[in-house]
């Protein structure tokens, strides 16, 4: 397959939760021009996006809901379970624990790490909190599929150094500090202050 930008595979996300939320109205077919609207874009760019996956829809008809729901599912890997380790068990950690929404979507935590003696062996929804010690000897074991990395800046990279080296090829970051992956590591960072910062400057300059 072609490269796909980051920006398409995010709108990609969007068109399956608008989808999501016609189907639950009881729609059955969406035009590029609703898809756009809910998702904040233009009907041009719907067609671009789709058209990287092959032929969708029918002129004058517009697109089938549910169909182009199952597709987006399977283009965006979500007919499968993925296995996720929450590396970091404090606030953000536990708080990402009990999210529902991980396994609505195919991604089930299975275990929880932390290096802080206080919060070894509590339980965050039924998965008690493991010695980050014991993570190789985990990943040799039963091997996850992404991690989320929720530790202090100053600890981060270290800990990312060990999730490579345990084989792990997928990390989702939201520690606030640059990390560096080798070449087939897939790294993404959820950086909450520089989204914050954003929203600030667009009320700041909202009337320039």
């Amino acid at each position: 397959m072609r490269h796909i930008a980051e920006s398409t595979v995010r709108r990609l996300s969007l068109y399956l939760r608008v989808l999501e939320s016609f189907s639950a109205r009881g729609l059955a077919t969406i035009s590029s021009d609703e898809l756009a609207r809910e998702g904040g874009t233009t009907s041009a760019q719907v067609r671009k996006d789709l058209s990287f996956f092959g032929s969708f829809g029918k002129r004058g008809m517009g697109y089938s809901v549910p169909e182009l729901s199952t597709r987006l599912r399977e283009i965006l890997g979500l007919g499968r379970e993925w296995k996720v380790w929450i590396v970091g068990a404090g606030k953000i950690g536990a708080a990402l624990a009990q999210y529902r929404g991980f396994r609505q979507r195919g991604f089930t935590v299975v275990a929880v790490y932390d290096n802080d003696p206080r919060l070894i062996g509590k339980s965050w929804d039924g998965h008690k909190v493991r010695d980050i010690a014991r993570l190789e000897r985990d990943a040799a074991a039963d091997r996850p599929d992404i991690v989320v990395l929720a530790v202090p800046a100053e600890q981060a990279q270290p800990v990312v150094d060990r999730i490579v080296a345990a084989g792990i090829g997928a990390i989702l970051n939201f520690a606030p500090a640059q990390l560096h992956v080798p070449r087939g590591v897939t790294l993404k960072s959820v950086n909450m202050a520089m989204e914050l910062e954003g929203l600030s400057f667009l009320l700041t300059n909202r009337d320039a």
